[in-house]
């Protein structure tokens, strides 16, 4: 597919939302996505759940249903699950900013068109006019 110009009434929101950080926030944004990106991979799971299986024998050895909802609540659904859960998360993100860079080619395309279409119009509208003061012109009276 070859690439478009950029339009200057098109923008993309990638570049919408790098334009609106500066400074601590920009950092911040920075560190808050490599963390993201970190944790949630299935890597970090897979981490997780041997973290789990660690901690199951102590578990099962106390044997109280109090310390079965707490095992089951924090390790098994905020240690294994969340990585998990983020990676479902990142999947379905990278199918929507794929959506978001075909509908912008496709609207920076239309724009595009548009502006070609109009200048073509203007252009008949010259020549129209011109014809029509000919036609004056050399109209006998």
């Amino acid at each position: 597919m070859h690439t478009l110009k950029k339009h200057p009434y098109v923008t993309h929101p990638k570049e919408r939302i790098k334009k609106d950080l500066k400074g601590i926030s920009k950092f911040n944004y920075w560190i808050a996505v490599k963390i993201t990106n970190g944790v949630g991979t299935m890597w970090c799971a897979y981490a997780f759940l041997i973290i789990d299986f660690v901690m199951l024998p102590p578990v099962i050895a106390a044997n109280s249903v109090m310390v079965w909802i707490t095992y089951i609540a924090q390790t098994v659904l905020q240690l294994v699950l969340l990585p998990i859960i983020m990676v479902g998360q990142n999947v379905i993100q990278t199918q929507n900013e794929s959506k978001a860079d075909t509908d912008h080619q496709t609207l920076t395309y239309l724009a595009t068109l548009q502006d070609e279409q109009m200048n073509e119009l203007k252009n008949q509208t010259e020549i129209l006019i011109r014809l029509e003061e000919l036609l004056l012109k050399n109209k006998p009276l």
